[in-house]
C-alpha cells in the first residue's frame, strides 16, 4: 500500500532535475534513492520515471500520482496544523469520573469554573463510588480516593488524605471510648461500601510500629453514600471510618471526635488517573489537572 512517506519521496524526486539532486535533498546516497524508487514501483506495479534518462522525467502514471498526491499531503499537513492548534486550545469534550462525595464538593464546582473560563469546552461528569474499570478508556480523567490495587493508568497525586475513625460526643457519652482496635467489635460501627473494597476490615498500625492489626468490624449500619454514614455518625448512631477531607470540619467543630488517635489507618490519597503520558495530553486535560492541583494545594479542609 502506498504511504504518505512514499508520496513525499516521489514529490522530492519530481522537484529535482536529477536523482543525485534528490539524494542531496534527502541526505542519502544516489543508490539509496534508486533502490527506494524501484521498491515503490514494484509495490505499485508501474514505472514512475522515464528510463534511461539523466534528467528526471515522470511517466504519465508518475504525473498522475503526483497530481493526486499533492492535495492529499497538503490536506494532511493542514489537518496536523489544526490538531496542533487544538492541543494548545482548551476545546472539545472533557470526560471526568469522580467519587460521589468528593466529586460533589470539589470536582463539580471546579468543572463549572473551568467551563466558564473556556466556553468552547464541553464537559461530562459522572459520580460513582464503584467505578467500572473495564470502561476506564472512556474517561479523560478519573479522580480516585483509596487503595488502588492495580492500574495501567498514569497516576498524579493531588493531595494527601488520612483516614480517621470517629464518632459523635453523644455516642461516646453513651457507649464509651474504645481503648484499642479490638474494642470495636463491641461497638456500633458504620460501614461505607465503596470501590469494591472489603469495607468491614479496618487495618490499624500502632504509633511507632510497623505491624498492622486488622479488625473485622460488625457493621450495624452500611451505605454506599459517604454523606449518609456521616449523618448517621453525627446523629450518634455509631463509629465511622472516613477520609479527613470529609470529616475534618466536623472534627474541628467538635461535632465528631477522633478515636484511637495513637493508631493510624492507611492513607487514601486523592489522585488523578489518566491514560495518556504528559507529552500527549490535550490542553483541556492538562489545564484541568493544573486547576485541580491549585485548588487542592494547600488542602482546603485543613486550617
Amino acid at each position: 500500500m502506498l504511504t504518505t512517506e512514499d508520496l513525499r519521496f516521489i514529490m522530492t524526486i519530481a522537484n529535482h532535475r536529477t536523482l543525485a539532486g534528490a539524494a542531496r535533498a534527502l541526505n542519502i546516497t544516489p543508490p539509496s534513492v534508486t533502490l527506494r524508487l524501484q521498491h515503490i514501483e514494484r509495490k505499485l506495479s508501474i514505472k514512475l520515471i522515464q528510463r534511461p534518462s539523466r534528467i528526471v522525467c515522470l511517466t504519465e502514471e508518475g504525473q498522475l500520482l503526483l497530481d493526486k498526491g499533492i492535495p492529499i499531503l497538503q490536506g494532511l499537513d493542514e489537518l496536523q496544523e489544526q490538531l496542533d492548534e487544538r492541543k494548545e486550545l482548551v476545546c472539545g469534550k472533557l470526560r471526568v469520573l469522580a467519587p460521589l462525595g468528593f466529586g460533589n464538593d470539589y470536582i463539580a464546582p471546579l468543572l463549572g469554573k473551568y467551563k466558564r473560563q473556556h466556553p468552547q469546552l464541553d464537559i461530562e461528569l459522572e459520580l460513582s463510588d464503584t467505578p467500572n474499570w473495564s470502561n476506564h478508556h472512556k474517561w479523560d480523567i478519573i479522580i480516585y480516593i483509596g487503595a488502588l490495587n492495580d492500574s495501567t493508568l498514569k497516576m498524579i497525586t493531588l493531595a494527601d488524605n488520612q483516614r480517621f475513625i470517629c464518632a459523635s460526643p453523644d455516642y461516646i457519652h453513651e457507649r464509651g471510648v474504645p481503648k484499642s482496635p479490638r474494642d470495636l467489635v463491641n461497638h456500633s460501627c458504620i460501614a461505607l461500601r465503596e470501590n469494591n473494597e472489603d469495607v468491614t476490615l479496618w487495618p490499624f498500625t500502632p504509633e511507632g510500629s510497623t505491624k498492622e492489626e486488622v479488625i473485622r468490624i460488625p457493621p450495624t449500619l452500611a451505605s454506599n453514600e459517604g454523606r449518609v454514614i456521616k449523618d448517621w455518625a453525627l446523629a450518634g448512631l455509631g463509629i465511622i471510618m472516613r477520609s479527613e477531607w470529609d470529616v475534618q470540619p466536623q472534627l474541628d467543630s467538635g461535632e465528631l471526635v477522633r478515636l484511637l488517635p495513637n493508631f493510624s489507618l492507611p492513607n487514601a490519597n486523592i489522585v488523578a488517573l489518566l491514560s495518556s503520558p504528559e507529552k500527549e495530553r490535550t490542553a483541556r486535560i492538562s489545564g484541568f489537572i493544573s486547576l485541580l492541583k491549585k485548588r487542592l494545594s494547600p488542602v482546603p479542609w485543613k486550617k
